[in-house]
């Protein structure tokens, strides 16, 4: 079923938002960059995706206590993130091209962390795990672009891809048959991330990591070396 979004709904999820900025110069630059002439909102959608998937490394070690973090000009200046921030840079690429996009969060069992991200942690329980949702062809479409496929290729699993309408969010089962993620608890969906609210979550979530000296920390690295 088509689901018309009214004008007001529609601004609201194409809109500039102080996290998903959309009108950064450099954000609206590298969405007409990854994006032919002519391209259908579908192969739009798809494209920014690989594009944000590929483009920006994933890395659980970066600092939570800053909202930069949570900003996708600057997790796209900085050509690394994690879940939350390549989720707000997808976002903010689709509303460049008046694509209405927003971000999700749900809690997921991640059974192929690494051995010192698990040891960081103190768990396998991702809180907050960020994703996309955006409006194409009538219908809200869920897209997590936040494994980069040479990480995939380093933990056994296939990259994740998004063809612009059917949904893609994290793969159940790795390459072998192994569980990989699992959604236990869905947060919601939100117009920009609430990066005050998840710095104290994340900080109440992970005491112990919060502690750490994480520079340096590289979670590809760690995944190739077993």
């Amino acid at each position: 079923m088509t689901d018309i979004l009214p004008d007001t709904i529609r601004r609201l999820y194409t809109d500039p938002g102080e996290y998903i900025d959309s009108d950064h110069p450099s954000v609206v630059k590298f969405a007409r960059d990854n994006v032919p002439a002519g391209a259908s909102d579908r192969e739009k959608a798809s494209l920014l995706y690989k594009a944000v998937r590929d483009g920006i490394r994933y890395n659980p070690y970066v600092d939570m206590r800053t909202p930069e973090t949570f900003r996708a000009s600057s997790v796209l200046a900085a050509g690394v993130g994690y879940c939350v921030g390549k989720a707000a840079l997808y976002a903010a690429a689709c509303r460049v091209h008046g694509i209405p996009a927003r971000v999700g969060f749900a809690d997921v069992k991640n059974h192929l962390t690494t051995d010192k991200l698990r040891a960081s942690m103190g768990t396998d329980i991702f809180t907050w795990h960020g994703f996309t949702e955006v409006h194409v062809d009538g219908a809200w479409r869920k897209a997590t672009p936040t494994f980069n496929a040479t990480l995939c290729e380093k933990v056994g699993v296939k990259p994740l891809d998004f063809d612009g309408h059917s949904d893609a969010l994290l793969h159940p089962f790795d390459g072998t048959g192994r569980a990989y993620m699992q959604y236990v608890n869905d947060r919601g969906t939100y117009h920009d991330v609430p990066a005050k609210f998840l710095m104290r979550e994340m900080a109440r979530d992970y005491a112990n990591m919060h502690g750490e000296d994480l520079s340096g920390r590289d979670m590809e690295k760690e995944a190739a070396q077993g």
